[in-house]
C-alpha cells in the first residue's frame, strides 16, 4: 500500500470527524440527525454535492491539458466518468431547484417521492427509482470496482490494458478499506438519513481515488 498523502490525510480525518458526530447525534439526538445534519440542503448533503462536482471539475481540467496526447477512447472514458459525476452532484441538490426556489413541473409533483426535480426520487409502479438503480445497481457497481477491479487489474495484464486505455482509475487498497470501514460504521446510525452520510463518503473517497489512482500514469502524456 502506498504512503498517504497530505490530501489523503486530510481528508480521511474529515471522515472521521463527520461519521463520529453523525454517530453522536443518531444516538443522543435523533431529531437533530434527522432535520439538522443531514437534512435536505443541509451540510452534509452540500459538501457532498461540492465533492462531486470537484471530481468532475478534476477530470475535466485533465481531459483538456491531455487531450492532443490521448487516444478516443482515453477522451470518450474520462469524459463520461466526468459527465456521471456533474449528474451526481446535480441530483444531490435537485439541480439546484430549492436553492433558487423553482417550482417542480406537473410531471415530478405528480411521480417524485418528494415532488423534486431529479430522477433518483421518481416512484414506478409504486417504487422508487433510488432504491432500484440507484441503491442496488450502485451498490453492485461499487462491489465490482473497488473489490474485484483491483485484483483483475493487478493480475491480466488485458484487464490492464483495457482500463487505461478508456481512462478508468483504478483504486489504491486504502480507498478499498476506506469504503468498508464507513460501510460497517453505518450500523451505529439507527435513521433512514443516515444514508446522506454514506454518500458524502462516497463523494470524498472517490476524489481522491481520481486524484492519486493506482494507475496515475493515465494521467500523464504517455
Amino acid at each position: 500500500m502506498k504512503t498517504l498523502t497530505k490530501t489523503d490525510k486530510i481528508a480521511y480525518i474529515f471522515l472521521i470527524l463527520v461519521f463520529a458526530l453523525g454517530i453522536y447525534y443518531a444516538n443522543t439526538d435523533l431529531q437533530f440527525f434527522d432535520e439538522v445534519y443531514t437534512k435536505e440542503d443541509g451540510i452534509v448533503e452540500s459538501i457532498t454535492a461540492i465533492l462531486l462536482l470537484c471530481s468532475s471539475i478534476l477530470l475535466i481540467s485533465r481531459f483538456f491539458k491531455l487531450q492532443k496526447y490521448k487516444k478516443p477512447l482515453w477522451k470518450i472514458g474520462i469524459l463520461a466518468i466526468a459527465c456521471v459525476f456533474i449528474f451526481g452532484a446535480g441530483e444531490e441538490i435537485s439541480w439546484g431547484q430549492r436553492i433558487l426556489n423553482i417550482e417542480s413541473s406537473e410531471f415530478f409533483l405528480e411521480n417524485n417521492a418528494q415532488a423534486e426535480t431529479n430522477l433518483h426520487n421518481l416512484v414506478v409502479d409504486g417504487k422508487k427509482v433510488n432504491k432500484i438503480i440507484f441503491s442496488q445497481l450502485l451498490t453492485a457497481v461499487l462491489v465490482v470496482y473497488l473489490i474485484i477491479t483491483p485484483f483483475l487489474y493487478r493480475k491480466y495484464e488485458g484487464i490492464k490494458k483495457l482500463a487505461n486505455l478508456f481512462a478508468v482509475p483504478i483504486v489504491q487498497w486504502q480507498h478499498t478499506i476506506a469504503f468498508l470501514i464507513v460501510t460497517g460504521l453505518l450500523v451505529f446510525m439507527g435513521s433512514e438519513r443516515k444514508w446522506e452520510v454514506y454518500e458524502l463518503a462516497f463523494a470524498a473517497i472517490f476524489f481522491l481515488i481520481f486524484l492519486n489512482p493506482l494507475n496515475k500514469n493515465i494521467y500523464t502524456k504517455q
